[in-house]
């Protein structure tokens, strides 16, 4: 597969006002890109978008009607949509037999039915042009499960299991499907959570591999990439032992959540999914 030329290329981000998002939008912008970012917080995502040269956008990715007129508010701009990247997320850190009901259907909202929705409304046209890449960002937690984010890791599990399905379904007509999967990245998601042990990355690295994988246009990228030589373990040690290594590095931490440290990031999800 050729690479995707992304001088001039039209990009939209999902949850682009921060994090991941963020440091996408600028890293597409460098290469000469079109950038769009769609957020939910509506009235931050304009300023942070200007801050940097791009155009940001009220986006609810669990509304189909919202996500297509974002899409269309891109398609006005002149240019068809090259590269979506499927970013938007929330991670909500507690006991699953504590989490509220109405949390858990935002977290399977947001981080899976926002990635169905984008998708299903670009796909057609990226086909019927022959060209397009959808980039969804899900998380190494996508394969290793993390106690104490049960909910979380079943949505990164679905956004993994989605993507490499689309892949091979749109296989020969020019277009692309690849997830990404950092383990934890120092933004605001990851406040007050224990990453000691853990492979942890900055929010530049990801979005560096995201723009990458418009070149490369892979199926799956790790990062940071040596963790992809977790899969090999699992399928070749007994598990057991694998199961030992995982709780020892995943069992405590949602106990060990500083509740302090992570109070705004709590507050803002569930004033804006609420």
């Amino acid at each position: 597969m050729r690479s995707l030329p992304l001088q001039e290329a039209t990009v939209a981000i999902t949850g682009g006002a921060r994090g991941i998002g963020y440091a996408s939008a600028k890293a597409f912008a460098a290469k000469g890109a079109s950038v769009f970012i769609g957020d939910l917080d509506g009235d931050f995502v304009e300023s942070a978008g200007a801050a940097i040269g791009v155009r940001g956008l009220p986006l609810d990715v669990r509304c189909r009607d919202s996500f297509a007129a974002f899409l269309s508010a891109v398609g006005s701009a002149g240019r068809p949509l090259d590269v979506l990247v499927n970013n938007a997320g929330i991670m909500p850190i507690g006991e699953f037999v504590e989490e509220d009901d109405g949390l858990t259907d935002s977290i399977i909202d947001v981080n899976v039915r926002g990635v169905l929705n984008g998708t299903k409304l670009v796909l057609p046209g990226m086909i019927a042009r022959g060209r397009g890449h959808v980039v969804n960002v899900a998380s190494y937690v996508g394969k290793i499960p993390t106690a104490g984010a049960a909910t979380y890791c079943a949505s990164k599990f679905a956004v993994v299991g989605f993507s490499e399905a689309i892949r091979d379904e749109v296989a020969g007509t020019g277009v692309t499907v690849t997830a990404i999967l950092p383990g934890a990245v120092r933004t605001e998601l990851a406040a007050g959570v224990r990453t000691d042990g853990l492979p942890t990355v900055d929010p530049q690295a990801v979005a560096d591999a995201i723009v990458d994988s418009c070149r490369y246009r892979q199926a799956i990228v790790a990062v940071p990439g040596w963790m992809r030589q977790y899969e090999l373990a699992a399928a070749l040690l007994p598990d057991p032992l694998i199961g030992a290594v995982r709780g020892r590095l995943t069992r405590y931490r949602a106990r060990a959540t500083d509740l302090t440290a992570r109070r705004a990031y709590d507050e803002r999800i569930h004033r804006l999914t609420e």
